[in-house]
């Protein structure tokens, strides 16, 4: 297959931020007395974009702020957070963007702001394998829409059936399916349950997903 672009999703992907983003909204909640545990909300609201989290939890617990104003504020605490408590990397992730970087044009196409994402990558020194990034900053539409995967396509100048996109939850597979690109699911502890339909393959970690990227290439 003519595969020239590996499109990577961020959070549950590629970094392990799944508890700071649930510690980000224990803050935003605490003041209202609503508290979840870890697994209950991450299991609910991994991939969900932050508005559309808001606007469940605003109208669920009948909350005074509007849905806007308590995804401001989570996105405010996940930048003070991931400031002095950076989340690790997923299993494998170093080595497959090292591995990609040789072989395709690399996009980052992820749900997270700018100012969530930036510094992460920074730290552990990933910006270099990435053509463009795409942050929900750059878009109208967040996923599940394909907006930030048509963007992407774009500004590296591919067409949908010369990518895969990497993906670990429903709402990404669906932007990344939505825009024509096949999609390897790479679900986390807290993806695991999502519905996987669309995805060309389900693989355990990454290093499972470039395996099969190169055989796709091979035949």
């Amino acid at each position: 297959m003519d595969i020239k672009a590996l499109l990577f999703d961020f959070d549950g992907t590629l970094v392990n931020s799944e508890a700071l983003h649930y510690r980000s909204w224990l803050k935003v909640l605490a003041p209202f007395g609503v508290s979840y545990s870890e697994s209950a909300f991450c299991d609910e609201f991994s991939g969900v974009p932050t508005l559309h989290s808001a606007a469940v939890l605003k109208e669920r617990h009948s909350l005074t702020q509007s849905a806007a104003s308590l995804a401001d504020s989570k996105n405010r605490y996940f930048v003070d957070t991931a400031a002095t408590s950076i989340p690790s990397l997923m299993p494998f992730a170093q080595e497959v963007l090292l591995l990609a970087s040789r072989e395709f044009q690399l996009a980052l196409v992820t749900g997270s702001t700018r100012a969530e994402a930036i510094p992460v990558l920074r730290h552990y020194d990933l910006l270099q394998y990435f053509a463009v990034v795409v942050c929900k900053d750059d878009i109208t539409q967040p996923k599940p829409h394909p907006e930030p995967y048509t963007h992407a396509l774009s500004l590296i100048e591919k067409s949908p059936q010369q990518a895969v996109a990497i993906e670990d939850t429903y709402t990404g597979l669906c932007s990344a399916c939505a825009a024509g690109v096949q999609t390897i699911l790479v679900p986390n502890a807290h993806s695991k349950d999502q519905d996987a339909t669309g995805a060309s393959v389900i693989a355990q970690d990454l290093k499972a997903a470039w395996q099969h990227i190169t055989q796709l290439i091979s035949n």
